[in-house]
């Protein structure tokens, strides 16, 4: 069985499983204070041009999320999200359950932009409805597309003028970086905070928590100790992300991932299929009969995504930076026979 169902199937790198196993014995701080934490806050600190960023390690998104969310909202304010927002549909109303309601807004494809936004705020009836206080988005999206710099910046200036914050969940950071122009420097000039993702960027656990806003940086160590998410072998995570963040590997993970998919996708257009979104990042949605879905299934794992009338319905695969080139052609090759 080949897996297509997620970019964590596989364990990490070798360069981080070499890292981990040459330190083992090395003693070291605990909660982050080790030497590797440091460095590799130092490495994304150079990243980002943003020597003043506080960045946080934890070990998983759901937790990054949860975590800050909930750490800069008042007891009556919101959330703004697209209704595919991960917070809203894959993690069990973690946010919710701090207290602070989640407004979705519909998105075709997955992205929030200025008029939606404002359309929604405009729309606020003043006290008698949860102010909003917090827009979220991902890139890339649940979707698999991307935003743009220009739509970031926009989105940006637009939440400063309403009083908002922009957070921006990074778990497929890379893939999204490289299918568009985004850069760090522009993650640490447009947005209040995000999260870089390491579990589905060829780590084994973990994700880094940056903030960028200056007001929002006091005391945030006390919400991550609150929350289990401050480890005493906080070095696991500062190992990795210390060779995630050496030279281009971040980045060229993203790139690998994306030129998978991207072979992937162009296959099963010659395969002749169309797609539910057009994505340039490392999930797409090809929209296949049922006879072929349930065929395909015998050799391969992925997750019906959507159906899309009584004789189709959409998947979704996913590529990792461990897919194999081989993996990609066997599946093509298949599909073309299924159908």
């Amino acid at each position: 069985m080949i897996s297509f169902k997620n970019d964590y199937s596989e364990g990490a790198l070798p360069a981080i499983l070499h890292a981990l196993a040459i330190t083992n014995e090395i003693q070291q701080g605990g909660y982050g204070e080790d030497d590797y934490t440091q460095e590799a806050i130092e490495l994304i600190r150079e990243k980002l041009n943003s020597p003043h960023a506080a960045i946080h390690l934890v070990s998983g998104g759901t937790q990054a999320n949860l975590t800050f969310i909930s750490s800069v909202l008042r007891p009556y304010e919101s959330v703004i999200a697209v209704t595919t927002g991960h917070i809203f549909h894959h993690e069990t109303g973690a946010i919710e359950a701090t207290g602070h309601k989640i407004e979705t807004v519909f998105a075709k494809d997955g992205k929030l932009s200025p008029s939606l936004l404002a359309s929604f705020i405009d729309q606020v009836e003043v006290v008698h409805m949860p102010l909003p206080r917090l827009v979220y988005i991902s890139n890339s999206t649940e979707l698999g597309t991307h935003y743009l710099r220009a739509e970031l910046i926009a989105l940006y200036e637009c939440c400063q003028s309403k009083g908002l914050l922009l957070y921006l969940d990074g778990a497929r950071l890379a893939s999204g970086m490289q299918a568009g122009d985004i850069r760090y420097e522009d993650l640490a000039r447009y947005t209040d905070a995000f999260y870089i993702g390491g579990t589905k960027n060829g780590a084994l656990i973990g994700e880094a928590i940056v903030i960028n806003n200056p007001g929002l940086q006091e005391y945030f160590s006390y919400n991550l100790k609150m929350r289990g998410a401050l480890l005493a072998k906080g070095r696991l995570l500062g190992l990795q992300f210390r060779e995630l963040f050496k030279g281009d590997t971040y980045l060229s993970i993203g790139a690998y991932m994306n030129e998978m998919a991207m072979k992937l996708a162009a296959g099963i257009r010659e395969a002749g299929y169309e797609f539910l979104i057009e994505s340039k990042t490392n999930q797409i949605f090809p929209v296949l009969p049922w006879k072929v879905i349930k065929k395909m299934e015998e050799k391969y794992g992925f997750y019906v995504w959507q159906r899309v009338d009584e004789e189709c319905a959409a998947i979704r695969l996913v590529t990792s930076w461990n897919t194999r080139l081989e993996a990609v052609e066997q599946f093509v090759a298949d599909l073309k026979t299924c159908s």
